[in-house]
């Protein structure tokens, strides 16, 4: 917020970590007669609530993710540090610019009421060891981890009441740190790893569960899958096919290599081998949590295979710089593809 107390809105440019959005011309929304916002927007109107009550009643939603959420591309260092300290609101969640349009979550939840938007994720994060300390690029990167988004979520004076989760294609670079003695035996390594990410996940889940309880209101919350990595890669095919006949296409396409190492063809079998072992612990793991501890009248968990099922097999799909992030195109895919699966979420909190 503003110091006067005012909140910026989804044309604000001005765009920093975390700030929240809300819905333009709000004010204009919930003054019409059939909104069941007008009695609060009435009592704004008598001076009874400030600017900022009457936005903190509007239904909050957050995203906590990775690049994968974020609308970035990788390049030369400079511009890609500056991508990633700057780079909100253009992206399936959040997307501010009009032209060229993403078919985001955002703007199918305009149709249907005012709202604000919380955009946490951030480039480089991990499902993160609460232990581990992260590495120098992730520091100057400014990237916050997984827990660093819940705890930021946590930390808020208003919790959301909507919050998307989709985190952990960078555990998946099963490669990075690999030691020699452990490519002899993948499928322990692959194994192993998929049951640290589903720890690591389960703990900060529950930390946003435990801040669920305690609100007056509903809270949501859908844990997305990871992307579907075998169609994806498919995409990349076709853009090294592309490079091959011309060398301006893509002109970052290797450099994406020095961050990703699983990336590399000879790798990615067994990369899409530990996504599809993520998807099933993420499954299983919500599946769990619902028969134990889930209060089901004021917390509903979903996973969710939106993302996972969704198809990014052709090449423009990806971001014409660097084959790696999605274009706008492929934000608009993921977009739509997580915005149609929100409806029993939106049915939970009587969003209409």
């Amino acid at each position: 917020m503003t110091q006067s107390g005012k909140m910026p809105e989804l044309q604000n440019r001005d765009v920093m970590k975390s700030t929240p959005f809300v819905s333009p011309n709000f004010l204009e929304r919930i003054a019409e007669p059939e909104s069941r916002f007008r009695p609060d927007y009435l009592a704004y109107r008598r001076r009874e609530i400030t600017r900022a009550e009457l936005i903190d009643r509007l239904p909050h939603v957050a995203m906590l993710g990775d690049s994968a959420c974020v609308g970035i591309y990788i390049s030369s260092p400079w511009s890609t540090l500056w991508r990633a300290r700057t780079s909100r609101g253009k992206n399936w969640f959040l997307h501010l610019d009009t032209a060229p349009s993403i078919c985001s979550v955002s703007k199918g939840l305009e149709a249907i009421t005012p709202f604000v938007a919380i955009e946490c994720s951030g480039v480089g994060a991990l499902v993160d060891d609460e232990h581990c300390r992260q590495n120098l690029l992730r520091r100057i990167l400014g990237t916050r981890n997984f827990s660093g988004q819940v705890g930021e979520l946590l930390r808020a004076h208003r919790f959301p009441d909507l919050i998307l989760i989709s985190i952990g294609h960078n555990n998946v670079d099963w490669k990075w740190r690999c030691p020699p003695n452990e490519l002899q035996e993948l499928d322990e390594r692959l194994k192993r790893l998929s049951k640290e990410f589903r720890q690591n996940y389960l703990r900060e889940l529950g930390r946003l569960l435990e801040g669920a309880r305690i609100q007056r209101h509903r809270v949501a919350i859908v844990v997305y899958g990871l992307i579907n990595f075998e169609s994806y890669f498919k995409g990349r095919e076709a853009a090294e096919r592309l490079r091959e006949s011309d060398r301006t296409l893509f002109p970052h396409l290797e450099t994406t290599y020095r961050y990703f190492i699983s990336f590399h063809p000879a790798y990615r079998r067994n990369l899409v081998r530990l996504a599809t072992m993520a998807n099933e612990e993420l499954s299983a793991m919500v599946e769990a949590l619902n028969r134990e501890c889930v209060q089901r009248d004021r917390i509903q968990l979903r996973y969710s295979d939106a993302l996972a099922t969704a198809d990014l097999s052709r090449a423009e799909l990806l971001h014409p710089i660097d084959g790696w992030h999605a274009s706008g195109e492929g934000h608009s895919v993921l977009g739509e593809a997580a915005f149609n699966d929100l409806q029993p979420s939106l049915d939970f909190l009587e969003i209409r």
